[in-house]
């Protein structure tokens, strides 16, 4: 079966327990106004252009029409590009780049054994990410079954916002969900992500029925959702799988990748203090959570 990734990061240590490898798919259902890897949003391939490393040499126009070098402004004609790779592949400076990446479940397995060695010694594994990997649900499930026949540990990052059956094609294989909670109040969470959080929230319910070890991710954005902490504490204080919660402070780093891509920027101004996320820890112990 063939899916489309961004990238598998090795020796990845914030994706789950120990050393891990760290599997990004390519398509996510939400826009989030914050992400930090808008590359993984779009499921197709997209050209990024990074203007600060382009020397105007041209090469990339002499092979393909869809780029103009005028004044030594280089202008992408983005519509009528077919993703060739022509220009990547010559370009001196490594300037554009192609995110998005066919490969079968095989090939990816093949990768992820590769360190086996390293999970098993510090107890890590190999995290399925994305973007929403379960938008691939059953490329997914390949993948998990075969690390688990390996004797390898498995986790699931996701935001949710997918049907309940692409959660039933992997749950069998998955050791732990990395779960995103970004708001309760609905108005807010259409807000900041384009959708609503129903399904989200039903989803993760569903998969604490189900007795799955699940730890919580809580980006923190000020302005955005600072206000919803408290409501989160509450939500998560009535389940029963729920491992730990760790708040995510947003940062702007990713401004670069927006311009690279030629996509509207649309991360927010100002980036949490310490102070703010410990309180934020505080609102959720206080309401039994393990706060990591």
């Amino acid at each position: 079966m063939k899916v489309n990734i961004v990238e598998i990061k090795r020796f990845a240590v914030h994706d789950g327990d120990g050393i891990r490898t760290t599997v990004f798919f390519k398509g996510c259902p939400l826009k989030c106004l914050w992400c930090h890897n808008p590359e993984t949003i779009s499921p197709k391939q997209q050209l990024a252009f990074y203007a600060h490393k382009c020397i105007g040499c041209g090469k990339c126009a002499a092979v393909c029409s869809c780029h103009t070098l005028k004044s030594n402004h280089h202008i992408i004609d983005r519509d009528n590009c077919s993703l060739c790779g022509k220009c990547v592949d010559i370009c001196p400076q490594t300037a554009l780049e192609i995110f998005g990446t066919e490969m079968s479940t095989d090939e990816i397995c093949e990768i992820l054994l590769k360190d086996k060695k390293f999970y098993d010694e510090s107890d890590g594994g190999i995290t399925l990410s994305g973007g929403e990997c379960l938008l691939q649900s059953k490329a997914c499930a390949e993948i998990l079954k075969n690390m688990k026949s390996n004797g390898v540990n498995t986790a699931v990052d996701t935001c949710g916002f997918v049907r309940k059956e692409a959660i039933d094609d992997v749950i069998s294989y998955t050791d732990t969900f990395l779960y995103d909670i970004k708001a309760i109040d609905d108005n807010v969470h259409i807000h900041c992500t384009g959708k609503s959080n129903k399904m989200i929230l039903d989803n993760l319910k569903y998969i604490d029925e189900l007795s799955k070890k699940t730890e919580i991710r809580i980006p923190y954005i000020p302005d955005y959702n600072d206000n919803q902490i408290g409501k989160i504490g509450e939500f998560l204080s009535k389940l029963k799988h729920v491992s730990a919660v760790r708040v995510l402070p947003y940062h702007n780093y990713a401004i670069s990748k927006y311009t690279a891509l030629g996509i509207k920027n649309t991360l927010p101004e100002r980036i949490p203090t310490d102070a703010n996320i410990d309180t934020a820890k505080k609102i959720l112990s206080s309401f039994g959570l393990i706060c990591k």
